[in-house]
């Protein structure tokens, strides 16, 4: 079984990769496809957030563990296979590519295609420029800075990392994308 996914940015608006990877591969192989995809390093810490309908995080797939003390479920990209936690045509995640800022990509399980496998995983879409792998922090803390005088005033100001991301702010056509 394959599994396609769309992925988008709150950063660029005409951004989009779509991941095509055999459902049975590890977490690891997606987050390398998609960094693939991008141009971007693997020297990064990153991880994979399952996600409910409005795009609150839930369970953490990442790179290496660090002996956290909860008593959750640890879930490491290398051990976890996709299908073990994805199991449904739109099914929500984010990979979160940048700890430091918190910057993300939105990512949606679009289809499922029975009867194929893959051996390697394809970007078989490429769309618009891709957010920069790093920002430059004086610019990230002046949007900061910018967003809570923003936020003093009653505005609502958009920066890199947004946590309360809007179905509103996905690129037009996301929802139609087969």
């Amino acid at each position: 079984m394959v599994y396609r996914f769309k992925l988008v940015s709150d950063e660029v608006e005409n951004f989009c990769r779509e991941i095509e990877i055999d459902a049975d591969a590890n977490f690891l192989v997606l987050r390398n496809a998609i960094l693939d995809s991008v141009g971007y390093t693997k020297d990064e810490m990153n991880s994979f957030f399952l996600c409910d309908d409005n795009w609150e995080k839930r369970e953490e797939i990442t790179l290496e563990d660090m002996g956290s003390s909860s008593d959750e479920d640890i879930w490491l990209m290398e051990d976890t296979h996709i299908n073990e936690l994805v199991e449904e045509e739109g099914q929500r995640l984010i990979f979160v590519f940048d700890y430091l800022t918190e910057r993300s990509f939105f990512m949606e399980l679009k289809s499922i295609i029975p009867r194929k496998t893959m051996m390697d995983p394809l970007c078989t879409r490429k769309e618009g420029k891709v957010p920069p792998q790093h920002v430059d922090m004086d610019e990230f803390d002046a949007k900061i800075d910018k967003k809570a005088a923003a936020a003093a005033d009653g505005l609502d100001i958009d920066f890199y990392g947004d946590s309360e991301f809007s179905e509103d702010e996905l690129p037009e056509g996301f929802e139609d994308f087969n």
